[in-house]
C-alpha cells in the first residue's frame, strides 16, 4: 500500500462525506459511547480492501481496534465475518461508508479478475487491466486487480508509451510514430517501454519491419488472425490482445498463444460484492 497516495485519498473522501460533522451520530449517540461492529460478507467472491480499511479506521480514529479474521485475496462466502472493529461508536460510523464503498468495489473487481484468471489456467496468458478506471480511484481499482491475481498494465500516460491508432494517424504512419517515440526517449533521456497497437496483419508487418518497440497490441483480431499474428511475431516481441474479448471467449483467445489479454471490463463495468458493517450489540 502506497500511503502517499492512499492517505490523501482517505482524507479527501472523508471531507466529502463528513463535511463539518456527522450530525446524525453527534446528535443521537453520546460522545463517550463505545461500540463494536463486524464486517459481514453477504456474497460469494474474493475479498479485497482489508488493508485499506485498516488505514481508514486509523485515520478516522487511531484508538479504534480492528481484529482481522480474513485477509485480502481470500475466497469468502455469505455469512463470513472479515473483521471486527471496536472503539468510539461515533468514529465507527464516520468510517463505515468509506470502508464499505471501497471494499465492495475492490472486492467486486478482485472477484471478476480471479474468475478470469481461473478461466486462463493451463495457458501462458495473463489478464491485464487498463486505464478504463474511475477517476480518482485508479490506484484502488488496479490494486484490486492484483489482489484478484491479475497484472497491472501501465498506471497512466507517464509510465509507458502506448502508440494507438490515433497516435499513428496524427504522426503520419506507423514507422514515423515509432521513430518519433524512440527519438523522444533519447532526447529526454527516458527509459520507457514502447507498445504499439495494430489493427490488421498489414500494420503488423509494418511494425515488424520498423522494430524498436517492446510490445505489440493486437486489437480486434479474430481467433484465426490472432493465432496467425502470434506465429508471425514468433516470440520477438511481447504480445497483447484486446477488443471483442468477453468472459465467454477469453479462453479461445488465450489458446491462440498471446502473452496478455487486456480487459477493460475488470474495472469499468463490475458488480460490487455485497458487504455490510453491522453493530454488535
Amino acid at each position: 500500500m502506497d500511503k502517499e497516495l492512499i492517505d490523501p485519498f482517505i482524507i479527501n473522501a472523508l471531507k466529502e462525506d463528513v463535511g463539518d460533522g456527522d450530525h446524525t451520530s453527534l446528535s443521537t449517540i453520546p460522545a463517550d459511547t463505545v461500540g463494536k461492529a463486524k464486517l459481514l460478507v453477504k456474497d460469494d467472491g474474493i475479498l479485497a480492501g482489508v488493508e485499506l480499511a485498516l488505514e481508514i479506521f486509523h485515520i478516522v480514529d487511531p484508538a479504534l481496534k480492528v481484529n482481522v479474521f480474513i485477509q485480502d485475496g481470500a475466497a469468502v462466502k455469505y455469512g463470513d465475518v472479515a473483521f471486527e472493529v471496536e472503539g468510539s461508536a461515533q468514529s465507527i460510523l464516520v468510517a463505515e461508508r468509506l470502508v464499505l464503498n471501497c471494499m465492495q468495489r475492490m472486492s467486486g473487481i478482485a472477484t471478476k479478475t480471479h474468475h478470469i484468471v481461473d478461466l486462463l489456467k493451463g495457458t501462458n496468458t495473463k489478464v491485464l487491466d487498463t486505464r478504463k478506471t474511475t477517476p480518482g480511484l485508479r490506484y484502488l481499482e488496479k490494486w484490486a486487480v492484483k489482489i484478484g491475481g491479475g497484472v497491472n498494465h501501465r498506471f497512466g500516460l507517464y509510465d509507458m508509451i502506448l502508440i494507438k491508432d490515433n497516435h499513428v494517424d496524427y504522426a503520419g504512419g506507423i514507422r514515423q510514430a515509432i521513430e518519433n517515440a524512440n527519438q523522444y526517449l533519447a532526447d529526454k533521456n527516458k527509459k520507457l517501454a514502447i507498445e504499439i497497437e495494430v489493427r490488421n496483419l498489414d500494420e503488423l508487418e509494418q511494425v515488424l519491419q520498423t522494430g524498436n518497440i517492446n510490445r505489440i497490441l493486437l486489437d480486434n483480431f479474430n481467433y484465426v488472425e490472432l493465432k496467425q499474428a502470434v506465429n508471425i511475431i514468433n516470440g520477438r516481441f511481447i504480445t497483447e490482445a484486446s477488443g471483442g474479448i468477453t468472459i465467454d471467449n477469453i479462453r479461445e483467445y488465450a489458446d491462440c498463444g498471446v502473452d496478455y489479454i487486456s480487459v477493460g471490463a475488470l474495472t469499468h463495468s463490475v458488480k460490487s460484492l455485497d458487504l455490510s458493517l453491522k453493530a454488535i450489540k
